[in-house]
C-alpha cells in the first residue's frame, strides 16, 4: 500500500495523479502490471455526477489493452496500492474502470486557506517560467476604424496573454501594423477623391474604394490643414469608371492610384498617405484602450523597408536555393516543404508582396530570441500558414516554434435579426459603436465565451439584459451578492477580517459548502491548463459552474448566522469565492463590481 502525505499546496490534481503514478510502479515492480513506456497521460477530471466524488480517473481503460487485464480490474488493483492517505476520505471503483476519489473536508477546504492568506497569487503558477512568448494580434490593416470582428480578435489575444502571464510565462504583445502596400495605397486614394469632392468637383468613385464617412471625415480634416494643396488643375483628368467586372475595376483602380501619385507627386502622395494612416492609427489604440487591450510594441511594416530587413530577409531566402525567377517575377518554392504551390516574393513590377514582409517580419520576431511566437490570425488568413511555416523550415529556423491560432468571424443580432456588415462600403458596426451600445464587460465576456475557432452569434440583446440569462450579469451578481453580505455583517455586526473564519472550517459541513471549496481548488490547474490550451473560454465555463454553486449555497444556507464560528467559517469560503470570481474576471477583462 501507498502511502503519502496530503499535498502541502491546492494542487489536489498533481497529488492524486502522484498517487496513481507511485501505486503502477509499485505493481510494476511487483509484477502484478506490465506498463507500457512511456505511460499514458494520466488525466484527472471531477467527475459527471456528484455522488462519484470529488474527482475521476480513466487509467485503468488506458492500461486495459497494454496490460491484458480488464479497466476494472486495473482500476481495482491501483486504488488497493494507493489506499487512504490523509487527503482522501474514499476511493471507489466503478464500471467500466474509473477509480473516484473523495477527499477529506480538510484537504479541500485548505483552498480557502490558502486564497485568504496568499490572495495575490490566486490562480498563479510558475509553469511557464523562463519561457518568453510574442503574441501578435488584432494587427488589422490601418484603412478604417475597428469592427465587431476586430473586438473578438483583440478580447482572445488580451484574455490569452492574461492567462500566460499568470502560468508563469514572459509575454510581449504586439500590434503588427499594415501601413504599406496596395490597401494603403486604395485608403489614400479614397480620401484624396473626397477631398476633390469637398471642393464641388463631380468625382466618379470607385466601387472598390474605402467608402466610409470616416474616409469623408479624414477629407474635412486634411482641408482643415492644408486648404486646397492636393487639388489637382482639372477635375477631368481623373480616369473614369464604367460597367467593368470586377478583374477590370480592380485594374482600374491600380491606374488611379497610380494617376494619384503622378498628379500629386511622391511627396505630397505620401503626405496624404501617412495622415489618413495616423488618422486611423489613433482612432484603432484609443478603441482598444477604451477595450482595456494594451499592446507593448506598435511594430510598422514600413520599418521593415526602411531597417533594410525586408532584403536582408530575401536575401538569406535566396542563398538557400529555394528562390527562383519566373515570368519576370520571383517566386519562393513552398511546395518543396507542403504548400499547395509557390508563392511570388516580388511582383514582376519590382514591388513585394504581402507574403515577402511577412517573412522579413517572422525572421526578425525570431531574431528578438523569443521562444515561441504565437499568431492569432482570422480565419480567413489560414492559408497563409504553410506558407510562411515552409519559409522558417528554408531558413533552417523550427517551424513549431510559430503558433498560429485562428480566430472566426462574429455575427451580430439585434431584434432576433443578423446585422449585415461590408467593410469596404463603410456599413459595419464599430468596435467603439459595440462598447457604447453594451459596453466593455459585457464586450469582452461574450467574445471569449466560446472557444475562438467557433463561430459566435453576438446576442446585443441578451448582452444588454440586467437578468440571469445575461451570463456576465449573472457573474457579476455573484461577487456583488458576496460583497452585499459582507457589508450587511460589518454594519450588524462590527468589522472583520476575511481570514477570522479559517480557524473554524471544520464548521463547513454541508455538502453545498464542499462542493463549493472543491470546485475552487481546482481554480489554478483550469487557469493553467487553459494557458497551455489557449482557450479563455474555459475560464468563462469555470465561471459559471463557481457562480452557480454559490448561488446555490447562498439561497440554501444562511450565512449570517448568530453561531460565531460557523458564520466566520462561510465568511471565509464567501470571501474565498469572491477572490476567485475577481480574478477570474480580471483575466477575461471584466470587471468584478461590489455593488450591482
Amino acid at each position: 500500500m501507498t502511502a503519502m502525505p496530503s499535498p502541502s499546496r491546492t494542487d489536489l490534481k498533481e497529488h492524486l495523479k502522484s498517487l496513481i503514478e507511485r501505486a503502477l510502479h509499485s505493481l510494476a515492480a511487483a509484477g502484478e502490471l506490465s506498463l507500457p513506456d512511456p505511460l499514458p497521460g494520466i488525466a484527472i477530471e471531477p467527475p459527471r455526477h456528484v455522488a462519484h466524488g470529488d474527482f475521476s480517473c480513466n487509467i485503468g481503460m488506458l492500461l486495459a489493452k497494454t496490460c491484458r487485464k480488464s479497466p476494472l480490474a486495473i482500476a481495482d488493483m491501483i486504488g488497493a496500492q494507493i489506499g487512504i492517505d490523509e487527503s482522501l476520505e474514499k476511493i471507489e471503483v466503478i464500471a467500466p474502470g474509473f477509480i473516484n476519489f473523495r477527499l477529506r473536508q480538510a484537504a479541500i477546504f485548505r483552498i480557502i486557506e490558502t486564497l485568504l492568506r496568499d490572495p495575490v497569487n490566486c490562480g498563479r503558477s510558475q509553469r511557464g517560467a523562463g519561457h518568453r512568448i510574442q503574441l501578435e494580434f488584432v494587427s488589422a490593416n490601418p484603412t478604417g476604424p475597428l469592427h465587431v470582428g476586430h473586438g473578438r480578435g483583440a478580447a482572445y489575444g488580451a484574455a490569452l496573454a492574461n492567462l500566460l502571464r499568470a502560468s508563469g510565462y514572459q509575454v510581449v504583445t504586439e500590434y503588427y501594423v499594415n501601413d504599406a502596400g496596395r490597401q494603403m495605397d486604395i485608403l489614400a486614394l479614397s480620401v484624396w477623391l473626397r477631398y476633390i469632392e469637398r471642393a464641388g468637383r463631380a468625382i466618379d468613385f470607385p466601387t472598390n474604394g474605402y467608402r466610409g464617412d470616416y474616409i469623408i471625415q479624414i477629407a474635412a480634416d486634411i482641408e482643415a490643414q492644408y486648404d486646397r494643396r492636393f487639388l489637382p488643375e482639372h477635375a477631368g483628368s481623373l480616369p473614369a469608371i464604367a460597367d467593368l467586372t470586377n478583374e477590370e475595376e480592380e485594374e482600374v483602380l491600380d491606374a488611379r492610384i497610380a494617376h494619384c501619385r503622378t498628379t500629386l507627386g511622391e511627396r505630397d502622395y505620401r503626405l496624404i498617405h501617412a495622415f489618413a494612416c495616423a488618422a486611423i492609427l489613433c482612432g484603432i489604440k484609443d478603441d482598444l484602450s477604451a477595450f482595456g487591450v494594451e499592446f507593448d510594441h506598435w511594430y510598422s511594416e514600413r520599418s521593415l523597408t526602411e531597417r533594410g530587413l525586408l532584403e536582408s530577409a530575401l536575401e538569406q531566402l535566396r542563398r538557400t536555393g529555394h528562390v527562383f525567377t519566373k515570368d519576370g517575377a520571383e517566386w519562393f518554392r513552398s511546395t518543396a516543404f507542403g504548400d499547395e504551390k509557390d508563392r511570388v516574393l516580388i511582383r514582376e513590377n519590382g514591388v513585394p508582396t504581402y507574403f515577402a514582409s511577412d517573412v522579413a517580419y517572422h525572421v526578425d520576431k525570431f531574431d528578438r530570441g523569443f521562444d515561441k511566437v504565437v499568431n492569432i490570425w482570422g480565419a480567413d488568413h489560414h492559408g497563409y500558414i504553410p506558407r510562411v511555416k515552409a519559409t522558417l523550415q528554408a531558413l533552417g529556423l523550427d517551424p513549431d516554434r510559430l503558433e498560429v491560432l485562428l480566430v472566426q468571424f462574429a455575427s451580430l443580432f439585434r431584434n432576433g435579426q443578423k446585422v449585415q456588415m461590408s467593410t469596404r462600403a463603410g456599413e459595419f458596426v464599430t468596435l467603439s459603436e459595440l462598447i457604447a451600445e453594451v459596453g466593455v464587460d459585457a464586450a469582452r465576456y461574450f467574445y471569449s465565451s466560446r472557444r475562438s475557432d467557433q463561430h459566435l452569434d453576438f446576442d446585443l440583446d441578451l448582452a444588454k439584459a440586467q437578468s440571469q440569462d445575461n451570463p456576465v450579469y449573472y457573474l457579476q451578481y455573484a461577487h456583488a451578492r458576496i460583497c452585499s453580505v459582507f457589508r450587511q455583517v460589518t454594519q450588524q455586526r462590527g468589522a472583520l477580517d476575511m481570514r477570522d473564519g479559517l480557524a473554524h472550517l471544520e464548521r463547513l459541513t454541508e455538502p453545498r459548502e464542499h462542493q463549493l471549496a472543491a470546485l475552487l481548488a481546482r481554480y489554478s490547474e483550469v487557469v493553467a491548463s487553459a494557458a497551455e490550451q489557449r482557450e479563455p473560454h474555459a475560464i468563462a465555463n469555470f465561471l459559471r459552474d463557481v457562480a452557480t454553486e454559490y448561488h446555490a449555497f447562498y439561497n440554501h444556507h444562511k450565512i449570517n448566522v448568530d453561531d460565531v464560528p460557523l458564520r466566520l467559517a462561510r465568511l471565509a469560503l464567501c470571501a474565498a469565492v469572491s477572490l476567485v470570481l475577481a480574478h477570474g474576471l480580471s483575466l477575461l477583462g471584466v470587471s468584478a463590481p461590489q455593488e450591482m
